[in-house]
C-alpha cells in the first residue's frame, strides 16, 4: 500500500470522537466502549495528541502525559487493522516521542498487553521493577477530613 498520502496530525481539535470511539471498539481492547464525554476529557488533559490520517478517515491515534522533565507516559497506541504491519505504527510513536513535551523526559514509559516486541524495536525496554497498578474505586470517606480554617483579615494580621 502506498503510504505517502497518510497525513499526521498534532491538533486534538481535529479529532472525531466518534470516529476515535469506532476506532477503538474495533483495534483496541483495551479500549473498548469508552464514552465520548471520556474521550474528551482524555485528550483535554493529554499532550501531545497524535492522530493519522488517510483522508478523512481516522486510522491511527496515540496520546502521552507528562510532566515535560522527568516522566511521561504514552497511551492509547492505536491503528486500524488495515493499515497495520506498514510502519506507520512506529511513525506515530515516534511522533509522540519526537514531541517537545516529551522529548527532554528522562524516562518514558508505557504499558502493552502483546506488543511488548513492537516496541521494543523501537527502543523500549522491559521494567517489570517500577510496574504496580491502583484500581480506583469510588470513594466512601469513612474519615471525613476536618474542615480547613481560613484566615480572616484580623487573624491575618496579627499573625494568627
Amino acid at each position: 500500500m502506498d503510504c505517502r498520502h497518510i497525513q499526521f496530525c498534532k491538533d486534538p481539535d481535529r479529532i472525531d470522537l466518534k470516529q476515535l470511539q469506532e476506532l477503538f471498539n474495533l483495534a483496541a481492547f483495551w479500549a473498548q466502549k469508552r464514552s465520548l464525554s471520556d474521550l474528551k476529557i482524555a485528550l483535554t488533559h493529554s499532550k501531545p495528541v497524535i492522530s493519522m490520517w488517510d483522508h478523512n478517515r481516522l486510522i491511527g491515534f496515540a496520546r502521552a502525559t507528562s510532566d515535560g522533565i522527568y516522566r511521561a507516559t504514552i497511551w492509547d497506541v492505536v491503528v486500524h487493522p488495515d493499515y497495520q504491519g506498514l510502519g506507520l505504527g512506529r511513525k506515530l510513536v515516534e511522533t509522540v516521542l519526537s514531541d517537545p513535551h516529551i522529548c527532554r523526559v528522562e524516562r518514558v514509559y508505557l504499558m502493552t498487553t502483546y506488543q511488548q516486541s513492537f516496541y521494543e524495536r523501537i527502543g523500549f525496554q522491559t521494567n517489570e521493577s517500577t510496574t504496580m497498578v491502583l484500581l480506583n474505586q469510588p470513594l466512601t470517606d469513612p474519615y471525613p477530613l476536618p474542615a480547613i480554617a481560613h484566615p480572616t483579615q484580623e487573624t491575618a494580621k496579627i499573625g494568627v
